[in-house]
């Protein structure tokens, strides 16, 4: 049986309205839906059924799959499947055919076909944060207790110091885990942050100041560009420089010591762009695609000898995003990576207001 479709398939004007609105109904499901008459031929089909047939109609598995269901239905029996599509791009499709019988006969037969990609997705990203974060959150809880059991079974002083420092190291390590994964819960729960005007200069110096002690440990320069006083961004500070901070903390973890770091700040239209380059490893290709996923990391044994928590990238996505921005990272392995941090912007007139409302506000407290 192939799938063909009927010459005309407008719903006859002596039809009964009650069946008129239903096929009607049927027409605008969100769902792909295809009915048959016995002899494999198309009577109706869904809106979303045109979309995805016309798209599809080159996918020798997709049309395989319809037409072996649609024969089986127009036999008498239900049947379900799922279905991967590798693409690209890659989907996920739940189809399930019905038999249309009435008085005991076949008369056609129904399938519907749902978009589960999403879904599934959804599932996919579920299962392995739960998977990491009780590794992310095993390994210093693991190690706490074989550091305190250690101790307690007593020993040279030195020897006993040193393990006092490390169960400090690890417990540190934790509370960092568990707050990143409540900023990004902070994150991900407010559907628009609180915003107020904030000069893009002091967004850039507070997130390079809280870098500083690191860089100055590691022996990184950071350097920053110019930014006109005159540009600012309607945002919530707090999450956009905890953004920016952590652009720049993980353009430090993946460089050699006496490289150097840059923040670019620039305008493109009616966004502002934070761009942090670094001189560092690079990213492998393969990589880029999934970097800003929860707990990803290109490089597990570097990134914990360094005390990341590979939460920090999910949280620059989340922020940008929840200001109507994005964040995109370009990157060659050997030679470094730039990630480039956008959210709209407001120009002169607003930041005239803003120092205006500073300035107003300095002479009531003064």
């Amino acid at each position: 049986m192939t799938l063909r479709r009927a010459e005309h398939t407008e719903i006859p004007s002596q039809v009964d309205g009650g069946l008129q609105r239903l096929v009607a109904a049927i027409r605008l499901l969100p769902d792909a839906v295809v009915v048959v008459d016995d002899a494999g031929v198309e009577v109706m089909r869904s809106v979303t059924a045109d979309r995805f047939l016309e798209a599809r109609h080159t996918d020798a598995i997709a049309a395989a799959a319809l037409e072996e269901m649609l024969i089986d239905a127009c036999r008498g029996e239900s049947s379900t499947r799922e279905l991967q599509l590798y693409g690209p791009p890659r989907e996920v499709l739940a189809i399930t055919a019905h038999p249309l019988v009435e008085a005991g006969q076949i008369l056609g037969a129904m399938v519907v076909i749902r978009d589960m990609t999403d879904a599934r997705r959804t599932d996919e990203v579920r299962r392995d944060f739960v998977a990491n974060v009780s590794h992310e959150l095993k390994t210093p809880v693991g190690a706490l207790g074989l550091l305190a059991d250690t101790i307690s079974a007593g020993g040279d002083e030195a020897v006993t110091l040193q393990l006092a420092e490390r169960i400090a190291r690890e417990a540190e390590r934790l509370a960092k885990i568990i707050d990143d994964l409540l900023d990004l819960s902070i994150i991900e729960s407010q559907e628009m942050p609180e915003r107020d005007l904030v000069p893009l200069t002091l967004i850039v110096d507070q997130s390079v100041e809280r870098s500083r002690p690191g860089a100055e440990a590691l022996g990184i320069e950071l350097v920053s560009s110019p930014i006109a006083a005159t540009l600012a961004a309607r945002c919530d500070r707090r999450q956009v420089v905890m953004a920016i901070t952590n652009l720049i903390d993980n353009a430090m973890k993946y460089s050699e010591r006496g490289s150097r770091v840059e923040i670019i700040t620039s305008t493109t239209s009616n966004l502002v762009e934070i761009a942090v380059c670094d001189e560092g490893i690079g990213i492998p290709s393969r990589d880029l695609e999934r970097i800003f996923e929860r707990f990803y990391r290109v490089d597990r044994a570097r990134s914990r000898a360094t005390g990341g928590t590979g939460l920090g990238l999910s949280i620059v996505r989340h922020v940008a995003q929840a200001h109507g921005g994005e964040v995109a990272v370009e990157s060659t392995e050997g030679i470094g990576s730039k990630f480039r941090f956008r959210i709209p912007i407001e120009a002169a007139g607003a930041i005239r207001m803003f120092e205006a409302e500073s300035t107003k506000l300095g002479g009531l407290h003064g």
